[in-house]
């Protein structure tokens, strides 16, 4: 009896379309503005859903320069919210993009296609002129844009806190927070 179940699942494995392939991943987004991809702010998660944070990149983008559709979706909402012009596509599948301060035309239903027109940068919102925002929520919840266009950014982590002995390494924080001593003699400095 205890083996039935083990039977089972290897008959399951064995029948045609029974078993199922990874997703393939999302082909890489296209930045919104031509030129050099610069970030001038980047995505900084909240602690907590009210918490202080970046929800987005904010990337060079002269005002009046043409902004594209970074991927396929619909027209979700194009309009001005308190002092800032913008617009939000639904990409489908929980993912849907904001873009500040852009003028459009377009209306909310309107199918865009991935590096399409969508309107031009213009002024208003917490972005400092000549900047635009790009916010990416995944079903309800900020992540950061830079993991749609491929570029995900390394971690680095950095000593903290004060002069300590590390028990592991035998290493030692001394002077600026941003040294420290390895136990091995060698010096480091975080960047």
């Amino acid at each position: 009896m205890a083996r039935s179940p083990i039977v089972f699942l290897l008959l399951l494995c064995l029948l045609p379309g029974a078993a199922v392939a990874p997703p393939t991943p999302d082909p890489a987004w296209i930045w919104p503005v031509d030129g050099v991809r610069a970030v001038i702010t980047p995505f900084r998660a909240p602690a907590h859903d009210y918490g202080a944070g970046h929800r987005g990149v904010d990337m060079a983008a002269p005002t009046g320069v043409v902004v594209r559709a970074p991927a396929a979706g619909i027209v979700a909402f194009r309009g001005v919210v308190v002092d800032r012009p913008l617009i939000t596509i639904d990409h489908g599948g929980g993912v849907v993009t904001t873009l500040e301060p852009v003028e459009s035309t377009l209306t909310p239903g309107t199918a865009v296609a991935a590096g399409e027109d969508i309107g031009t940068v213009a002024h208003g919102g917490h972005t400092p002129a000549e900047q635009l925002h790009l916010g990416v929520r995944y079903n309800d919840v900020y992540i950061n844009p830079m993991l749609k266009f491929g570029d995900v950014p390394r971690a680095i982590l950095l000593p903290c806190c004060g002069p300590r002995e590390d028990a592991l390494s035998g290493s030692s924080h001394t002077g600026s927070p941003d040294t420290f001593t390895r136990g091995d003699g060698r010096v480091g400095r975080s960047l």
